[in-house]
């Protein structure tokens, strides 16, 4: 044996992990070591070998990262259902894998790789590495990348995807989630996120080719070198921003705007890109930039969790900034500029931070106003869509059973409404507005994802229009419920990191109190019908299945109560959350509604004290 192999044999022999008496870790174990080649994680696997659980060990090291309801997603660091450089390798393998069996020109069409601001020292984890590093594999098997050359919002990804005719997408990022997380998302051929049969066999294919399979995987700097490599940021802006000014119809009367608006990027991506979409819509004025978070930066030490959702809390320094600049109107983007806030501030000087359903109701009703501006108040509306979720309000219902056009619900989670709005643009239908609760709308079918920074300009440009009429936009959304009946939803939700206890939770659901069904009252009123999409149950079809296809990523029960209410409890496909949504309908024209939030009120604390149980199974509450 030569002196060179001594060694190698010698260093294997250092970084051998030690032996826990359990084969499958003991062995998930050696392969990490074997296969991984940042220093940081090696580092980081060697220190958990030493001091962690078992358990934890295992929960790192013999589990594996699957397709939530955004991609793939979970905290950055060592292990195989980590965020790091072997697991975003072995995800662009399988996804190279898969599309050179599918897609015959896959090499020449390329595959866009994008990138938020994320990153974490700790683990040398940043989303424009692993960004590299998955556009890296792609070049290693000679497929062309279009790599964005600086950070950009998720929603130009599926945009590049259809402008530059690509094969796929890949955009790094964790959107909304605390800064420890990171995530990958595949977008199809199509601009739509993958679902089956496409994302099972991504993953098969991941499975098959576990081990990096050339040095040039890990070369983050092949990318600058390769023919094969082009940078398509000012192609696709410019792209962008023309086909958005289609959806401006007021250019006019934003140009003499008085109202001021203030953004926030939320330490993300997003203020440059709204900042030229307002002057894609001829808006004179720009928003004015929340200056805490305008520039990016993973750590978000301006707020607790980095998701605009949260309402009141995380929008403090938006609010004190408005009523500095007397603004009335504040746009909030998450770090990757998929979603949006929005907040206006009351004729008493308190601040109304709208839901998703609320806003919902406001550029649904906007949208349909513009299609008949556009085509006449009594064009056929027949071919018309508006795309909702099935844990979202029934608003778009409400306004399609008086206006003509036809609604679809989808399973929660935009891909799923991605792919419906391409099947229905093939097909020759309209799209007018999509959203899902969780403050994720797309106006038009400008892409088939949510856009937090076209709606930013929409919301701008109604709110203007609203302004000169001297309404406001909670004066307007309560135009829309007095038309339309009053649409009151409640959105909460329990936070559990035990997967074992949300399986018990919705075990004991389902066998409730071991009576061998489903609970049939909730807070005292009846349950009228169930819907389990996992199981595919649905009580109120004649044969007893559901309409919604049956899922098995995650868990989801709706129930309709004797008085209207109808309430769902969800895992969430992001997060480690189970979400309540609970909402009440009235009838047109109904003016009494005071009665409404107390009864959503006791169905909702009834769904989370009697069916979940958060003292019982250690579920931690929202902080309020």
């Amino acid at each position: 044996m030569g002196d060179a192999e001594k060694n190698d044999r010698v260093g294997e022999a250092q970084h051998r992990p030690p032996s826990f008496g359990d084969e499958k870790l003991d062995d998930a174990l050696s392969r990490w070591m074997r296969w991984d080649k940042n220093e940081w994680t090696r580092a980081q696997a060697v220190a958990l070998q030493g001091s962690a659980s078992v358990s934890e060990l295992r929960r790192r090291f013999c589990s594996t990262l699957s397709f939530g309801t955004a991609g793939l997603r979970a905290p950055m660091g060592a292990g195989f259902n980590r965020i790091n450089d072997l697991t975003v390798i072995q995800s662009t393998q399988g996804l190279c894998v898969h599309l050179l069996r599918c897609v015959p020109d896959v090499a020449r069409r390329g595959v866009v790789v994008g990138f938020d601001t994320r990153g974490q020292s700790e683990s040398g984890c940043t989303s424009q590495r692993l960004a590299s590093l998955t556009a890296a594999v792609l070049l290693s098997k000679d497929v062309a990348v279009h790599l964005f050359s600086s950070y950009v919002p998720t929603p130009y990804v599926p945009f590049a995807v259809k402008e530059l005719g690509a094969a796929a997408g890949v955009m790094v990022t964790a959107s909304h989630n605390p800064k420890e997380d990171n995530g990958y998302k595949v977008y199809w051929s199509n601009g739509a996120q993958v679902t089956g049969p496409h994302d099972a066999a991504i993953l098969a294919c991941v499975r098959e080719h576990q081990e990096p399979w050339s040095a040039a995987c890990w070369d983050v700097r092949l990318a600058q070198r390769s023919l094969l490599q082009s940078d398509p940021l000012k192609r696709v802006d410019d792209a962008y921003m023309q086909t958005l000014a289609h959806l401006s119809l007021h250019r006019e009367a934003n140009l003499t705007c008085p109202l001021k608006f203030v953004h926030s990027s939320f330490h993300g991506v997003a203020h440059d890109f709204v900042r030229r979409a307002f002057a894609a819509f001829g808006f004179d004025r720009p928003p004015i930039p929340v200056p805490e978070q305008k520039d990016p930066d993973p750590q978000f030490p301006t707020v607790h969790v980095p998701n605009p959702e949260e309402g009141h809390s995380v929008l403090a320094l938006s609010l004190r900034l408005a009523e500095r600049e007397n603004a009335s109107v504040v746009l909030a983007t998450d770090p990757d500029a998929d979603r949006l806030a929005v907040a206006e501030r009351t004729d008493g000087g308190e601040w109304k931070v709208f839901s998703g359903n609320e806003l919902a109701a406001l550029l649904s009703w906007w949208m349909l106003s513009a299609w008949k501006c556009t085509h006449g108040e009594c064009a056929d509306l027949q071919d018309v869509y508006m795309l909702t979720t099935a844990v979202s309000s029934r608003i778009l219902h409400a306004l399609a059973r008086q206006e003509g056009f036809q609604v679809e619900e989808t399973l929660p989670g935009f891909k799923w409404i991605g792919n419906r709005i391409q099947e229905l643009s093939a097909a020759g239908k309209t799209v007018l507005f999509a959203f899902e609760e969780s403050i994720g709308f797309l106006c038009g079918s400008l892409i088939p994802e949510k856009d937090g920074v076209s709606t930013a300009v929409v919301v701008a440009e109604m709110a203007a229009f609203l302004h000169e009429r001297e309404l406001s936009l909670q004066q307007q959304l309560h135009n829309i419920y007095q038309t339309y009946g009053y649409h009151v939803s409640r959105t909460s939700y329990v936070t559990c990191n035990d997967a074992v206890t949300i399986r018990q939770i919705f075990t004991r659901i389902r066998d409730f109190d071991c009576g061998g069904s489903y609970p049939d009252a909730c807070g005292g009123i009846r349950v009228v019908n169930v819907r389990d999409v996992n199981t595919g149950y649905d009580s109120s079809q004649t044969d007893s299945r559901s309409v919604l296809p049956v899922s098995r990523s995650g868990h989801m029960i709706t129930f309709t109560l004797e008085n209207g209410v109808v309430a769902t409890l969800r895992t969430s496909g992001t997060e480690p959350k189970i979400k309540i949504y609970t909402e009440f309908c009235t009838l047109p024209g109904t003016s009494e509604v005071s009665g409404l939030e107390a009864e959503l009120q006791k169905v909702t604390d009834a769904l989370l004290d009697d069916f979940l149980e958060p003292e019982k199974n250690n579920l931690i509450r929202p902080a309020v």
